[in-house]
C-alpha cells in the first residue's frame, strides 16, 4: 500500500489456486508486512490490476514477493514475465518493479525473500513462445478439485501425492495433464478428482488414494473401484 509519504510499496502475489483459497492468511501475511495482496491466477485483484493501482495510486517503487503455499504452480519466472508485460503496456507513469529472486513458501519467509531482488528492465521474455503453441499429446487430464470443501477435506495432501507419483512412474505433460479446478461437485464427496477423457469421477482422495490412481488408472489403465464415484450421464434429447 501507499501513502502520500510512503512511495514503495510491497507486493505478495499468490502464485497458485492454493493461494487464492488460502486468502485470508495471505491477507494476514500481508498487514504483518504493510502488503497488499494479488494473484497470478484464479482470484482477484490480479496482479496487472493491483500494480495498475499501485501505481496510479503514485507508487514509485513496487517490490513483488511470490508466495507459493501449495503443492504446485507455476515457477518463479512467470512472476517477472507477467510483471514485465504489465510494465511494457503500462500507459503513463511507471514504478520501479523490483521482484524477489524466489518464492517464499511460508509467511515466516516472506521478509527473507523480500529482501533479495532483481529490477524488472522490460527485456524478460513474453507471454508467448513456439513450445506453446499446441495442445499437448497427453492421454489423460487429471482435474483436482480445489474448492473449500475440497481444500479443507485434504485436497493439497492429495495434489502432492499425485504429483509425486506420476513423477515417479515416469509419467509428464505429455502423458497426464495435471489442472487445478475450482469446485467441481459433488461437495459430500471432496476431495474430487476426475479424469477425462475416461469420464472416471473419484471421491474421498486422500494421499493413498491419489497414488492408487497413479499406479492402477493411469499407468495401468484400470480404474481404481474403492474410491470411483457413480455417474449419471444425462442424453440429450433425442440420444
Amino acid at each position: 500500500m501507499t501513502s502520500p509519504t510512503q512511495r514503495r510499496a510491497v507486493l505478495l502475489v499468490g502464485m497458485s489456486i492454493g493461494e487464492a483459497v488460502r486468502r485470508d492468511e495471505l491477507l494476514r501475511t500481508a498487514a504483518a508486512h504493510r502488503a497488499s495482496i494479488a494473484f497470478l491466477q484464479q482470484a482477484d485483484p490480479s496482479l496487472s490490476a493491483e500494480l495498475t493501482r499501485l501505481a496510479d495510486a503514485g507508487a514509485e517503487t513496487v517490490v513483488l514477493v511470490g508466495v507459493r503455499l501449495a503443492a504446485s504452480g507455476p515457477a518463479q519466472s512467470w512472476l517477472r514475465r507477467i510483471a514485465a508485460h504489465w510494465w511494457r503496456e503500462r500507459a503513463g507513469r511507471r514504478p520501479e518493479l523490483l521482484v524477489a529472486t524466489r518464492l517464499a513458501d511460508s509467511p515466516e519467509t516472506v521478509a527473507a525473500v523480500a529482501a533479495v531482488t532483481k529490477a524488472v528492465t522490460g527485456s524478460e521474455p513474453g507471454l508467448t513462445s513456439a513450445a506453446w503453441e499446441e495442445v499437448t499429446g497427453h492421454r489423460h487430464q487429471v482435474l483436482l478439485c480445489r474448492g473449500p470443501r475440497c481444500t479443507a477435506l485434504g485436497a493439497e495432501e492429495g495434489a502432492r501425492a499425485l504429483v509425486r507419483e506420476l513423477a515417479a512412474h515416469g509419467l509428464g505433460d505429455d502423458d497426464v495433464l495435471v489442472t487445478q479446478t475450482g469446485c467441481q461437485f459433488p461437495c459430500n464427496q471432496a476431495p474430487v478428482v476426475s479424469v477425462q477423457p475416461d469420464d472416471v469421477w473419484y471421491g474421498r482422495v486422500d494421499a493413498a488414494a491419489a497414488g492408487r490412481i497413479v499406479a492402477e488408472h493411469l499407468a495401468a489403465g484400470r480404474p481404481v473401484g474403492s474410491h470411483r464415484l457413480p455417474r449419471h450421464r444425462k442424453e440429450r434429447p433425442g440420444d
